[in-house]
């Protein structure tokens, strides 16, 4: 064998190993951020239209929340929370619609007392999805029955699990069943 040929074969066998190598490095990544981000990983895929724009946009939300300061809420604040959502599921039975827009709100006020920025929606459940992947499917569903609502088109049903849906978000944002995750 000439020393051309067995510098060709050894290049080719760098080529080979870096090319293996990228895939698997690419591969565990994309399985973290699946594991991360839950079904926000699906969203943002449907969403971008391939896994690797996906991908990106999901480690840019990161590198975005990497830059705020998300605290927990102080006990006291934890407190009042809780008893504004209790106020607002009592006043379902009487008026589910109001009590929609009251818990709309009542999340938008928790996530600002917890250093959230309150952009348009989309960007809120953006955000969300660092902190909390598997909550903000609902979060999306929850505001969609809300616009419905809006526009009369919400039966009493659909505010009902908006209503779930809220509280799912609610309770993991007052760190009812989760330590802080940062």
């Amino acid at each position: 064998m000439t020393t051309t040929a067995i510098v060709i074969i050894i290049i080719a066998a760098i080529i080979v190993a870096a090319a293996l190598t990228w895939y698997f490095l690419r591969q565990r990544r994309s399985r973290t951020l699946q594991s991360q981000f839950g079904p926000e990983y699906e969203h943002a895929i449907r969403q971008y239209g391939d896994a690797p724009k996906a991908e990106a946009a999901l480690r840019a939300r990161q590198r975005r929340m990497e830059k705020l300061h998300i605290r927990p809420l102080l006990p006291e604040e934890r407190e009042r929370f809780g008893q504004l959502w209790h106020d607002v599921q009592a006043r379902f039975v009487d008026n589910p619609e109001s009590s929609i827009h009251d818990a709309d709100n009542l999340v938008s006020e928790a996530m600002r007392a917890r250093g959230y920025p309150m952009a348009d929606f989309e960007r809120r459940a953006e955000d969300i999805s660092v902190d909390h992947p598997q909550v903000v499917r609902n979060y999306r569903a929850a505001h969609a029955i809300a616009v419905r609502r809006e526009k009369g088109e919400a039966s009493t049903e659909d505010l009902r699990q908006a209503l779930v849906y809220y509280r799912d978000l609610f309770d993991e944002l007052l760190e009812a069943h989760t330590g802080v995750r940062r």
